[in-house]
């Protein structure tokens, strides 16, 4: 129930239920004041391209225990229609219109508003935004992007208004870049009310006939679907094979009960090839569709090997579970991604380079230090590649890296045609530069200007002479 119409208001806004627990988390850990300090309103938005076509977050397990740090819910979706979250963001003169007509449907009166949101360059975040102009801003990032550069510059109206960014701790020390460019603090999400979270999900769903079936049949791997074909990174057959590469790996590994969580959206067909896999390969394995994080299947299952490509989720296994990971099929990502700036690039950096590969026999051990300060070291450079424009003061850290390792870590992480385009150590010569030398209008242009400085040149000397 709303406290008062004076009473400071904080809109959370959520679109998955990895994000509600993120949120949960903060919540708990008093990083939005203590209870009842403001009114509480969880802004649940279904991102999907047919949200009528996927499991909607409320009907997940554990969203109601987690619902209950808010005041109230309210579906955004119903709120804009016949808008769609993901597209709709009200033009910036019509912002005050928007305002009055959400204070007025939400009974916000004129309390202040804070907005708690995610990806803060695209709605629903910006459309948010943009109608609480006058807001601050907190945003939370719930994966391992947070880790690297903010994908477009912000315009100042709204980058100005951010005030932290609370993160997951899931390379623990590991300083995230998002939103750096503004100066913008980030704080952590501790690591003990994130893992209380977790396994209260875990208790939420063990009432999942389907998860209880899996639990039953004590698995020791499991392995982590992530549907890379809509991302158009992979082609659907390309991905099935990573996924029988798991299984395969996870044999050879000594596994021979696995459960295999799918991405929500992916085709049954990628269960029916790996069903086939498990039955060639003589190991039982379970397909777990229904709608549970993995985090939940971690903890009512407890296996003794995570396996995926570069799911966040890797990191959660590793870190809040102690669960040893390993990881299959980023090397050709590393390549495949376009543009050299797509944000996947840098969750695919991060795994590939701390985590072990499964087919390569690597075994599995806690993250150190030093591995952090590689990373760290690696990230900024990548960052510094990915958007130059918005980290120009990385330019000397990068350079200094990049002298240093020109070797077979330069070129996984780094394409020479980027190198050369920012004129970096392990580039070429310049593109531009090569087009220019080929041109007869570039030439022309440049023995003109030559021409032009020795005349001034002689002018000045006889002007000295006389």
């Amino acid at each position: 129930m709303p406290l008062s119409s004076g009473s400071p208001v904080q809109i959370f806004e959520v679109s998955t239920l990895y994000g509600a627990a993120t949120l949960a988390a903060s919540v708990d850990a008093g990083q939005f004041g203590p209870p009842g300090a403001a009114r509480r309103i969880l802004l649940v938005s279904n991102n999907a391209a047919t949200p009528e076509g996927t499991t909607a977050l409320s009907e997940m397990n554990g969203f109601d225990g987690l619902a209950q740090r808010f005041d109230e819910i309210v579906d955004w979706n119903e709120a804009i229609r016949p808008h769609h979250p993901s597209s709709w963001t009200p033009p910036r003169d019509e912002s005050p219109l928007w305002e009055r007509m959400f204070r007025h449907t939400w009974q916000l009166g004129a309390a202040p508003v804070e907005l708690i949101v995610e990806s803060v360059h695209v709605s629903p975040a910006k459309a948010l935004a943009t109608i609480f102009s006058g807001s601050a801003i907190h945003v939370y990032a719930d994966g391992l992007m947070s880790y690297g550069p903010t994908r477009e510059r912000l315009p100042q109206w709204l980058g100005c208004r951010i005030q932290r960014l609370l993160h997951l701790d899931l390379v623990p020390g590991l300083r995230p870049l998002l939103l750096a460019e503004h100066t913008v603090e980030p704080e952590t999400v501790p690591n003990d009310a994130f893992a209380k979270v977790l396994g209260e999900l875990g208790e939420a769903a063990a009432g999942e006939p389907e998860l209880a079936r899996v639990a039953a049949g004590g698995p020791t791997a499991v392995l982590l679907g992530q549907y890379l074909a809509t991302l158009n990174i992979l082609t659907p057959e390309e991905e099935e094979d990573l996924h029988v590469r798991m299984l395969r790996g996870a044999v050879a590994a000594g596994h021979e009960r696995i459960v295999f969580k799918p991405h929500p959206t992916a085709p049954a067909r990628y269960s029916r090839v790996l069903q086939k896999a498990a039955a060639d390969a003589g190991v039982q394995l379970h397909i777990l569709a229904g709608p549970v994080l993995a985090e939940a299947v971690y903890d009512r299952c407890r296996p003794t090997l995570v396996v995926g490509c570069f799911s966040t989720a890797l990191l959660t296994a590793a870190t809040y579970h102690g669960i040893p990971i390993a990881r299959v099929g980023t090397e050709p990502l590393l390549d495949r991604l376009r543009p050299y700036q797509n944000s996947n690039r840098v969750p695919v950096t991060i795994v590939d380079f701390v985590v072990p590969d499964l087919e390569g026999g690597q075994e599995y051990a806690p993250i150190t230090r030093q591995q952090v300060d590689d990373v760290e070291a690696l990230l900024r450079t990548v960052g510094y590649c990915m958007q130059a424009k918005l980290h120009p003061l990385l330019r000397e850290d990068a350079i200094a890296w990049l002298s240093t390792h020109l070797d077979e870590i330069t070129v996984r992480y780094f394409k020479r045609r980027r190198l050369t385009a920012l004129a970096l150590p392990g580039g070429g010569t310049s593109i531009r530069a090569r087009l220019l030398r080929n041109s007869p209008s570039a030439r022309w242009a440049a023995r003109r200007v030559r021409a032009a400085q020795r005349r001034l040149a002689v002018r000045d000397r006889t002007r000295s002479a006389g």
